[in-house]
């Protein structure tokens, strides 16, 4: 069994260097390859796979181009990953699962640096540091998290990133497959929303954290450095003072981007124990159309507040953690609209009706009704 474990590092000054040589390396790679095989499609020639261009590039182009030597001096698992990436990218778009690919942007996309485990002293973790491929021992700031190579567990492979200024290691970790459930309890119904996060069928109901007054405050502070950053851009001046301001200022702006991102997820991971230790024997929830939700302007910067793709992965890993079955309900299933007392279809419900009238004298919360309706949901399917 396969687990990843991602916490904060503290590199050197020569370990980032060669971390943002290494990413800026796989990001310049990344877009090659996109430019390359379009450049081939207009010529009417064959694409090029990922194995493929990695030959090319190595054996041709770069002995043929003096000037593109750099790129040798990456870390050639980390090069190669990114052309991998790439090529999947094409793939996926040719089965019609995404779009066609993007590039990769400098400062803006999020690409990281890949490692993996080479021979017996790659890899290695102790309490407080880790061993990577090119860079050595490199410090961690959590100490304690990541299992250590002496207790037996083994790290395959990991990756590298950078965000608002911080560098984050994330390790894939074979683990011994040992599972002893004990899921007795019945099930229950989570119904997602916009005004609470989540209502449960057992009664709780878990709010949402965009409307405490800590977020608001945050999300005033950024709209104030977002209008400063905007200022800074309208007033840009040609010289080296100019630009390192501006890149000041783009570091307080990702900072607390990543400040209220950190404080949504901390809040999901908390709701999603919460829910699991109570060992229900299945959690059904319903397949939200998140893409759809998001087209509506009134709506969509609520909806993307909420998380609801992150929430449902990370509920999926924890079920399969602790043994318990996921079910997932059609997203036409009118959860909101049958009254979970005499089954009848209000057909006339609209958004502003919060409570759930019937004719049968049944009275209750729109979306506590809507989670009882999905704890009974009898088509679902498992996730």
């Amino acid at each position: 069994m396969l687990k990843s474990f991602k916490t904060e590092i503290n590199p050197t000054a020569e370990q980032k260097v060669k971390i943002n040589k290494t990413i800026g390396t796989c990001r310049y790679v990344y877009n090659f390859y996109l430019v390359h095989n379009k450049s081939l499609y207009d010529k009417g020639e064959k694409f090029m796979t990922g194995k493929s261009f990695s030959v090319w590039l190595n054996n041709e182009y770069i002995p043929n181009n003096p000037d593109k030597a750099w790129i040798k001096e990456a870390y050639s698992k980390a090069v190669k990953k990114a052309i991998e990436d790439g090529c999947t990218a094409f793939t996926r778009f040719f089965k019609h699962q995404s779009a066609f690919p993007n590039f990769k942007k400098k400062g803006k996309s999020d690409v990281k640096m890949y490692f993996v485990k080479n021979n017996p002293k790659d890899c290695r973790c102790e309490r407080h540091r880790l061993n990577i491929p090119t860079l050595g021992w490199v410090r961690l700031k959590e100490k304690g998290y990541i299992p250590t190579t002496k207790d037996g567990w083994k790290i395959n492979s990991g990756t590298v990133s950078i965000k608002a200024g911080r560098y984050y290691v994330s390790v894939l970790v074979e683990i011994p497959d040992v599972k002893i459930f004990n899921n007795s309890n019945d099930g229950i119904g989570i119904d997602l929303g916009l005004k609470d996060l989540a209502i449960v069928s057992n009664g709780k109901t878990y709010k949402n954290i965009n409307k405490s007054a800590r977020l608001r405050k945050l999300e005033k502070q950024l709209h104030r450095e977002q209008r400063c950053l905007s200022r800074k851009y309208e007033n840009l001046k040609k010289g080296e003072s100019t630009q390192k301001n501006i890149q000041k200022q783009k570091l307080k702006v990702q900072k607390l981007h990543h400040r209220l991102d950190n404080i949504r997820t901390d809040y999901i991971n908390k709701t999603i124990a919460e829910i699991v230790k109570t060992k229900p024997s299945y959690v059904t929830i319903e397949d939200l159309n998140v893409s759809g939700m998001m087209k509506n302007k009134h709506l969509s910067k609520a909806v993307a507040s909420q998380k609801f793709y992150e929430f449902r992965i990370k509920l999926k890993a924890k079920c399969d953690d602790n043994g318990i079955e996921l079910r997932i309900v059609d997203r036409w299933y009118p959860s909101s609209k049958i009254c979970h007392c005499c089954g009848a279809i209000k057909k006339d419900l609209k958004l502003s009706d919060r409570i759930y009238r019937c004719a049968c004298g049944y009275v209750e919360d729109r979306d506590f009704n809507a989670s009882l309706n999905l704890r009974d949901a009898i088509t679902y399917e498992i996730a």
